[in-house]
C-alpha cells in the first residue's frame, strides 16, 4: 500500500484539472459564461459577432465593434444540481464505507463576472482591457461521505486581465491581439488515512496559488456584406502552483506511518488553449444564423508531479484527458429598434474518459438550451439577459483497479447532474 500522504493528494490534485460538480456550465473545467449576449445564442457565432464588444473574450479582433468609448458589465448565475448514488466504497484497509452515504449538497451556486472596456485610438484602433474567470469550480462533499477518502473539497479560480489591440485593416478585414495575466488560487482537501486503528482518520489540506502569463490572437473577415467569419485563439497558460499542505485530526500512527507533517507543496499544471471558429449569416435583414467550433486542448494536461518540502516523496497522477469540440448554432432576431431576441442549442463534450473518471471529475457530455434578449434604451445604453438550461449526461465512477488508488480505497457512484444559469449584462457608450 502507498502511503496515505501520497493517497490525499493523488486525491486532491486532481481538482486542478478537472471542474468538480459545481462547474456544470461547460465541460472540463472551463466557463464560458462571459458575455450575456453569447449566452442568449449557446456561443453561435460568437467569434464572429459584430454586436457588441463581450465577443473580444473568444476573438480580440471584435474590439473593433466598440464606435465610442464603450463599457459592457455581464455577469453569470451558475446553479448546478447534482444527485450522486454511492453503490459500494471503501477504504484503503478495505474497511465498507458504502452506509455512509452521499451528501445532498455538494455543489455550490456561483457567480461569474465578465468586464469589457474599449476606447477607440482612431477611426480603425481600438484599444481594450477585459477581466475574465476562464476557469474554476467550487464544490464540498462534506468530511463524513463514503467517499470522503477521494475527494471532500475542490475550489478554483483563475483570474484573467488582458490589454488587447484591435485593427479594422480594411472593409473586410480585422485583426487583434491581447497578452493576459492570469491569476489562479487552488483549494484541495480530502481525508486521510483509514477509519480504523492504528492509522485512524485525519484531513488533509491544499492551499496553493500562481500568477502566470498568456495571449490571445483573433482576426475577423467580412468576405461579403452579410457574411462574417472569425477565428480566435487563446494560448496554453502554465502555472507553477505553490503552497501549503495542512493536516488536521492525524494521530501520531498515521502521522509517523505516512511521513505526514504541515510542508510547503509545488507542481506545475498547464491549463489548455481555446482554438474558437465561428460563421454569421444574415438570413434576412432581421434574422441572424451563427455556427461555432470550438476546441480546448485538454490533452495539454496530462499529469500531476507534486513536490513535498518534507519527507514525503514525489506523487505522480495521470489524468487521461482528450482534446475536445464543442459544437453550437444560435439565431439572432432584431425584432424591432428596441428588442433584440436570441435562442441556440450547443453539445459540449467531455474530456474525461471512464479509466480516469472520479470523485472530483464526475464529468459527462453536455447539451444546452439557451434563449436571451437585449432591451435598447437609447443609442447609448442597453440591457441584455439570457437564461440556459444544460443537461448533463450521467456518469458513473468506478475507482477500483487502478494503482494511485491503493491509498484512497475503492468508490462505487451514480451522478446525474445540471445546471441552470442566468446571465445579465449592461453595455454603455460614451
Amino acid at each position: 500500500m502507498t502511503t496515505s500522504s501520497k493517497f490525499m493528494f493523488r486525491a486532491s490534485l486532481v481538482a486542478v484539472s478537472v471542474a468538480a460538480a459545481s462547474s456544470a456550465y461547460s465541460a472540463g473545467f472551463a466557463l464560458n459564461d462571459h458575455s450575456a449576449t453569447a449566452s442568449g445564442k449557446a456561443l453561435g457565432g460568437v467569434a464572429a459577432s459584430n454586436e457588441d464588444i463581450s465577443a473580444s473574450f473568444w476573438n480580440p479582433a471584435l474590439f473593433v465593434n466598440a464606435k465610442e468609448t464603450t463599457v459592457y458589465a455581464s455577469g453569470a448565475y451558475v446553479m448546478p444540481s447534482m444527485d450522486v448514488t454511492v453503490n459500494s466504497a471503501s477504504d484503503a484497509q478495505g474497511t465498507d464505507l458504502t452506509a455512509d452515504g452521499a451528501t445532498n449538497d455538494s455543489v455550490d451556486n456561483t457567480l461569474v463576472p465578465a468586464f469589457y472596456f474599449a476606447k477607440p485610438i482612431n477611426d480603425k484602433t481600438v484599444a481594450g482591457i477585459s477581466l475574465n474567470v476562464p476557469f474554476g469550480l467550487s464544490g464540498d462533499y462534506g468530511q463524513d461521505w463514503a467517499g470522503r477518502f477521494h475527494a471532500t473539497e475542490t475550489a478554483i479560480q483563475d483570474i484573467a486581465l488582458s490589454f488587447a489591440l484591435a485593427h479594422r485593416m480594411n472593409d473586410w478585414v480585422s485583426l487583434g491581439a491581447s497578452i493576459q495575466v492570469h491569476r489562479a488560487e487552488v483549494v484541495l482537501e480530502s481525508s486521510v488515512g483509514a477509519v480504523n486503528a492504528p492509522l485512524r482518520e485525519g484531513v488533509g489540506r491544499i492551499e496553493a496559488d500562481d500568477i502566470s502569463y498568456g495571449y490571445s490572437l483573433g482576426v475577423a473577415l467580412e468576405p461579403r456584406k452579410g457574411t462574417r467569419v472569425g477565428l480566435g485563439y487563446r494560448s496554453e497558460v502554465d502555472f507553477d502552483f505553490k503552497g501549503d499542505v495542512k493536516y488536521t485530526d492525524v494521530n501520531s500512527a498515521l502521522a509517523g506511518y505516512a511521513k505526514l507533517s504541515d510542508a510547503s507543496v509545488s507542481d506545475s499544471i498547464t491549463f489548455p488553449s481555446v482554438l474558437a471558429l465561428s460563421v454569421e449569416q444574415d438570413l434576412t435583414p432581421k434574422l441572424v444564423l451563427g455556427l461555432t467550433a470550438i476546441r480546448t486542448g485538454w490533452g495539454s494536461m496530462d499529469g500531476i508531479n507534486i513536490d513535498f518540502d518534507s519527507a514525503q516523496s514525489n506523487s505522480v497522477l495521470t489524468f487521461g484527458f482528450e482534446d475536445q469540440w464543442m459544437y453550437s448554432a444560435g439565431l439572432t432576431y432584431f425584432y424591432s429598434d428596441k428588442l433584440t431576441l436570441r435562442t441556440g442549442v450547443a453539445m459540449d463534450n467531455s474530456p474525461v474518459t471512464d479509466e480516469y473518471r472520479s470523485a472530483r471529475t464526475p464529468d459527462g457530455d453536455r447539451k444546452w438550451i439557451s434563449i436571451g434578449g437585449t432591451y435598447n434604451f437609447n443609442d447609448m445604453t442597453s440591457a441584455t439577459f439570457a437564461f440556459t438550461h444544460v443537461m448533463i449526461e450521467d456518469v458513473s465512477v468506478n475507482r477500483s483497479g487502478l494503482t494511485e488508488d491503493s491509498a484512497r480505497g475503492k468508490l462505487n457512484a451514480d451522478y446525474e447532474s445540471s445546471a441552470n444559469v442566468v446571465s445579465v449584462a449592461m453595455n454603455m457608450a460614451f
